[in-house]
Protein backbone atom coordinates (compact mmCIF):
# COMPACT_ATOMS: atom_id res chain seq x y z
CA UNK A 1 0.00 0.00 0.00
CA UNK A 2 1.56 3.29 -1.10
CA UNK A 3 1.95 5.66 1.85
CA UNK A 4 2.57 9.40 2.02
CA UNK A 5 3.89 11.27 5.03
CA UNK A 6 1.55 14.18 5.74
CA UNK A 7 3.21 16.90 7.88
CA UNK A 8 0.59 19.31 9.18
CA UNK A 9 1.25 22.94 10.22
CA UNK A 10 4.78 22.48 11.59
CA UNK A 11 5.54 26.18 11.32
CA UNK A 12 7.29 28.59 13.64
CA UNK A 13 3.86 29.96 14.61
CA UNK A 14 3.23 26.97 16.87
CA UNK A 15 5.79 28.41 19.29
CA UNK A 16 3.81 31.64 19.76
CA UNK A 17 2.78 32.04 23.43
CA UNK A 18 -0.88 32.57 22.47
CA UNK A 19 -1.30 28.79 22.11
CA UNK A 20 -0.32 28.17 25.73
CA UNK A 21 1.56 25.19 27.07
CA UNK A 22 1.80 22.25 24.71
CA UNK A 23 2.74 18.66 25.30
CA UNK A 24 5.26 16.54 23.44
CA UNK A 25 8.03 19.07 22.97
CA UNK A 26 9.93 16.28 21.22
CA UNK A 27 7.39 16.09 18.36
CA UNK A 28 9.49 18.06 15.88
CA UNK A 29 12.46 15.74 16.45
CA UNK A 30 10.24 12.69 15.86
CA UNK A 31 8.79 14.29 12.74
CA UNK A 32 12.30 15.02 11.48
CA UNK A 33 13.26 11.35 12.03
CA UNK A 34 10.22 10.20 10.05
CA UNK A 35 10.93 12.76 7.34
CA UNK A 36 14.51 11.54 7.05
CA UNK A 37 13.27 7.95 6.74
CA UNK A 38 10.75 8.93 4.05
CA UNK A 39 13.37 10.90 2.13
CA UNK A 40 15.85 8.03 2.31
CA UNK A 41 13.22 5.66 0.88
CA UNK A 42 12.16 8.29 -1.69
CA UNK A 43 8.54 8.02 -0.58
CA UNK A 44 6.03 10.85 -1.04
CA UNK A 45 6.03 13.70 1.48
CA UNK A 46 3.37 16.39 1.67
CA UNK A 47 3.89 19.52 3.77
CA UNK A 48 0.70 21.27 4.83
CA UNK A 49 1.15 24.98 5.50
CA UNK A 50 -1.53 26.86 7.39
CA UNK A 51 -2.16 30.34 6.03
CA UNK A 52 -4.72 31.85 8.36
CA UNK A 53 -7.14 34.53 7.21
CA UNK A 54 -7.22 36.00 10.75
CA UNK A 55 -5.40 39.35 10.86
CA UNK A 56 -3.65 38.68 14.18
CA UNK A 57 -2.81 35.02 13.68
CA UNK A 58 0.86 34.01 13.84
CA UNK A 59 -0.07 31.61 11.01
CA UNK A 60 -1.10 34.46 8.70
CA UNK A 61 0.98 34.79 5.54
CA UNK A 62 3.50 37.61 5.84
CA UNK A 63 3.88 37.17 9.60
CA UNK A 64 7.41 36.34 10.84
CA UNK A 65 6.32 32.95 12.23
CA UNK A 66 4.47 31.78 9.10
CA UNK A 67 7.41 29.77 7.72
CA UNK A 68 8.11 26.07 8.28
CA UNK A 69 10.30 25.06 11.20
CA UNK A 70 13.89 24.27 10.21
CA UNK A 71 13.66 20.63 11.36
CA UNK A 72 11.04 19.85 8.72
CA UNK A 73 11.77 22.44 6.04
CA UNK A 74 10.65 21.10 2.64
CA UNK A 75 13.24 20.04 0.12
CA UNK A 76 12.95 20.81 -3.58
CA UNK A 77 10.38 18.48 -5.10
CA UNK A 78 8.39 17.90 -1.92
CA UNK A 79 4.78 18.96 -2.27
CA UNK A 80 3.57 21.98 -0.27
CA UNK A 81 -0.15 22.54 0.09
CA UNK A 82 -1.48 25.70 1.70
CA UNK A 83 -4.73 25.65 3.62
CA UNK A 84 -6.75 28.30 5.42
CA UNK A 85 -8.99 26.03 7.51
CA UNK A 86 -8.22 23.30 10.02
CA UNK A 87 -8.90 20.64 7.36
CA UNK A 88 -6.11 20.06 4.84
CA UNK A 89 -8.61 18.70 2.30
CA UNK A 90 -11.04 21.65 2.28
CA UNK A 91 -10.35 24.17 -0.45
CA UNK A 92 -7.06 22.51 -1.46
CA UNK A 93 -5.81 20.10 -4.08
CA UNK A 94 -4.67 17.53 -1.47
CA UNK A 95 -7.09 14.75 -2.41
CA UNK A 96 -6.46 15.19 -6.14
CA UNK A 97 -2.70 15.20 -5.59
CA UNK A 98 -2.73 12.07 -3.42
CA UNK A 99 -4.92 10.23 -5.93
CA UNK A 100 -2.56 11.23 -8.76
CA UNK A 101 0.18 9.34 -6.88
CA UNK A 102 -2.10 6.37 -6.11
CA UNK A 103 -1.69 6.99 -2.37
CA UNK A 104 -3.85 4.71 -0.23
CA UNK A 105 -2.38 5.31 3.22
CA UNK A 106 -1.44 8.48 5.10
CA UNK A 107 1.02 8.70 7.99
CA UNK A 108 -0.16 11.88 9.72
CA UNK A 109 2.07 14.03 11.95
CA UNK A 110 2.06 17.64 13.11
CA UNK A 111 0.11 20.13 15.19
CA UNK A 112 -2.25 20.54 16.80
CA UNK A 113 -3.57 17.08 17.66
CA UNK A 114 -6.99 18.44 18.63
CA UNK A 115 -7.33 20.73 15.61
CA UNK A 116 -5.81 20.18 12.18
CA UNK A 117 -4.43 16.69 12.85
CA UNK A 118 -7.80 15.44 14.11
CA UNK A 119 -9.87 17.13 11.40
CA UNK A 120 -7.58 16.08 8.55
CA UNK A 121 -7.28 12.46 9.78
CA UNK A 122 -11.05 12.13 10.05
CA UNK A 123 -11.59 13.60 6.58
CA UNK A 124 -8.91 11.35 5.09
CA UNK A 125 -10.66 8.29 6.52
CA UNK A 126 -14.01 9.55 5.21
CA UNK A 127 -12.44 9.86 1.76
CA UNK A 128 -11.31 6.22 1.91
CA UNK A 129 -7.65 6.55 2.90
CA UNK A 130 -6.11 4.25 5.49
CA UNK A 131 -4.78 6.60 8.16
CA UNK A 132 -2.12 6.25 10.82
CA UNK A 133 -1.68 9.09 13.30
CA UNK A 134 1.79 9.04 14.84
CA UNK A 135 1.25 9.78 18.54
CA UNK A 136 4.78 10.91 19.41
CA UNK A 137 5.00 13.08 16.28
CA UNK A 138 1.93 15.15 17.12
CA UNK A 139 1.35 17.71 19.86
CA UNK A 140 -1.60 19.37 21.56
CA UNK A 141 -2.23 22.39 23.77
CA UNK A 142 -4.35 22.64 26.87
CA UNK A 143 -7.92 23.87 26.69
CA UNK A 144 -10.62 25.17 29.00
CA UNK A 145 -14.09 23.80 28.35
CA UNK A 146 -17.43 25.62 28.54
CA UNK A 147 -17.76 24.69 32.24
CA UNK A 148 -14.45 26.37 33.04
CA UNK A 149 -12.63 23.09 33.53
CA UNK A 150 -9.03 23.20 32.34
CA UNK A 151 -7.62 20.21 30.51
CA UNK A 152 -3.86 19.78 30.25
CA UNK A 153 -2.15 19.51 26.87
CA UNK A 154 -1.29 15.90 27.65
CA UNK A 155 -4.93 15.08 28.49
CA UNK A 156 -6.18 16.79 25.33
CA UNK A 157 -3.58 14.94 23.24
CA UNK A 158 -4.46 11.51 24.60
CA UNK A 159 -8.24 12.02 24.58
CA UNK A 160 -8.10 13.23 20.98
CA UNK A 161 -5.99 10.23 19.95
CA UNK A 162 -8.48 7.88 21.64
CA UNK A 163 -11.33 9.42 19.64
CA UNK A 164 -9.44 9.37 16.33
CA UNK A 165 -8.34 5.77 16.97
CA UNK A 166 -11.85 4.59 17.78
CA UNK A 167 -13.16 4.98 14.24
CA UNK A 168 -10.82 6.75 11.86
CA UNK A 169 -7.17 5.80 12.18
CA UNK A 170 -4.63 3.54 13.73
CA UNK A 171 -2.53 5.19 16.41
CA UNK A 172 1.15 4.26 16.52
CA UNK A 173 4.58 5.62 17.41
CA UNK A 174 7.32 6.82 15.09
CA UNK A 175 9.48 3.82 16.07
CA UNK A 176 6.68 1.44 15.03
CA UNK A 177 6.28 3.20 11.69
CA UNK A 178 10.01 3.17 10.92
CA UNK A 179 10.47 -0.47 11.93
CA UNK A 180 7.48 -1.58 9.82
CA UNK A 181 8.33 0.34 6.65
Amino acid sequence: MKTALLIIDVQKAIDHPKWGIRNNLDAERKIAELLSHWRHKKWPVVHIKHSSKELTSPYREGQPLHDFKEEVFPEIGEKIIEKSTNNAFVGTELDTYLKSLSIEHLAVVGVLTQHSVDCTARMAASLGYHVSVISDATAATGVTDCRGTSWSADDVHHITLVHIGADYASICTSAEVISNR
